[in-house]
């Protein structure tokens, strides 16, 4: 019997990628979309909408705002300005993550030091990472074609390879837009039933952004902390 079961799971999810999708193709197809786009890669501004569930109290978490991300150098920088429900600001550049809570006034500060490359390979996942650099991180899986909002794009599972990271994400799904490289959707898997779901929509590339983007709108009063890491 779960051998029928599995037999009919397979099926019915083959039957799903093959209707109404964008063109195949395979995991080396897909890290060589990812090395391109990221070979051109300058910029990227796009709106987003988190829901982070959380099963225990069956509630879901929403926010919304504007992304921003550029080359620095050989790495990638971002800047996340969430606006609903509440307003809240994080920016990752150099070695160091920040989070700028306007009512509180305060900013908390996390020196990234060494492990910035950990750090950059989830905060920038899907923009302007190289298919290579994924292979370091993750076991990968390639999913199929979907259509998400319209676009067609490629289907990737990924597992951390890191311990420390598996204990947080068992799972993180990648959908990537088969025309421009770039990720319109992802979904960490925390644990069976919780998990944090993005979309990305008015996805704009290698449009010149204003540095004003990637400074904090901090007052001269707010208060810095450090947490120990």
């Amino acid at each position: 019997m779960r051998k029928l079961t599995l037999v009919f799971s397979a099926t019915v999810l083959l039957a799903i990628s093959a209707f109404g999708q964008g063109k195949p193709g395979n995991l080396e197809q897909v890290l060589a979309l990812l090395d391109k786009a990221s070979a051109g890669f300058k910029t990227v501004q796009t709106n987003f909408v988190w829901d982070q569930y959380q099963s225990v109290i069956k509630d879901h978490d929403i926010q919304s705002g504007v992304m921003y991300f550029r080359r620095a150098g050989n790495n990638v920088e971002m800047a996340a300005d969430i606006q609903k429900p509440a307003q809240k600001y994080v920016l990752f550049t150099g070695n160091e993550l920040q989070v700028y809570l306007p009512r509180a006034d305060q900013v908390t500060r996390y020196m990234v030091g060494k492990n910035r490359g950990d750090f950059e390979a989830y905060l920038v996942l899907g923009f302007g990472g190289r298919g290579s650099d994924l292979q370091k991180n993750f076991e990968m899986h390639y999913a199929g074609v979907e259509n998400v909002d319209g676009k067609s794009a490629y289907k990737l599972e990924l597992v951390p390879k890191a311990q420390k990271a598996k204990s947080m994400f068992r799972l993180i799904t990648l959908w990537i837009d088969q025309q421009t490289g770039m990720s319109v959707q992802q979904r960490f898997q925390e644990n069976a039933e919780d998990f944090r779901l993005a979309k990305y929509t008015s996805i704009l590339i290698n449009r010149k952004l204003p540095d004003s983007a990637f400074k904090l709108k901090t007052t001269g009063k707010t208060k810095y902390i450090t947490p120990n890491n």
